[in-house]
């Protein structure tokens, strides 16, 4: 892999998912050429070096020469899909309270790669207000009063204010990035 290829995919990292990277979202979402990004030497690279901060990386599919990554917070995923009404939700998409991580991983990978309509219940992972995954799913996208970060159906105030952070987020690790430093002196991992 080489050095650039490293760059480009910590850039990415970076952009989408600093929220999730700096500790204040459960999880973030991104996609990448697979054959730019030196993708699974990149994952692997940041999965070692990441998970003694909990951080981890999965690829939930891959198609059309892209993968949909997954970055996420161990614990703070494993929170959120127990909180209750959470669990509610998903639970109407096949999954059950007595999942592992890893086994709700699996289900939500194979419904990102199922052929027809994408899985929406993946609001829960990334961490967005139950109200609003709930809200999309029962409008089918329509009649929300906020688009931003995700689609608002319930606490605009809220939303505005995760919306901000998640801005502050991204440029401040973007800055880093910029700055010269590595994704993993960024977020100081040794």
């Amino acid at each position: 892999m080489s050095q650039n290829e490293c760059l480009c995919f910590q850039k990415k990292l970076a952009f989408h998912t600093a929220p999730c990277l700096l500790g204040i979202k459960c999880a973030g979402l991104m996609s990448v050429f697979d054959s730019k990004a030196g993708v699974d030497e990149n994952i692997s690279d940041f999965n070692s070096k990441a998970a003694a901060k909990g951080l981890k990386i999965r690829v939930l599919c891959r198609c059309g020469g892209r993968s949909l990554v997954l970055v996420y917070n161990e614990r703070q995923l494993k929170e959120r899909l127990r909180d209750k009404k959470a669990a509610a939700v998903l639970s109407a998409f096949g999954y059950s309270a007595d999942m592992t991580l890893e086994a709700a991983l699996d289900r939500l990978s194979y419904r990102v790669s199922a052929h027809g309509d994408f899985p929406h219940e993946i609001g829960v992972f990334l961490g967005y207000p139950t109200e609003d995954v709930e809200g999309f799913i029962k409008n089918k996208g329509e009649n929300f009063l906020l688009c931003g970060c995700w689609k608002v159906y319930n606490d605009v105030e809220g939303a505005k204010k995760s919306f901000q952070n998640y801005e502050r987020c991204r440029e401040y690790l973007c800055n880093k990035l910029n700055e010269g430093l590595d994704i993993y002196q960024a977020l100081k991992i040794s």
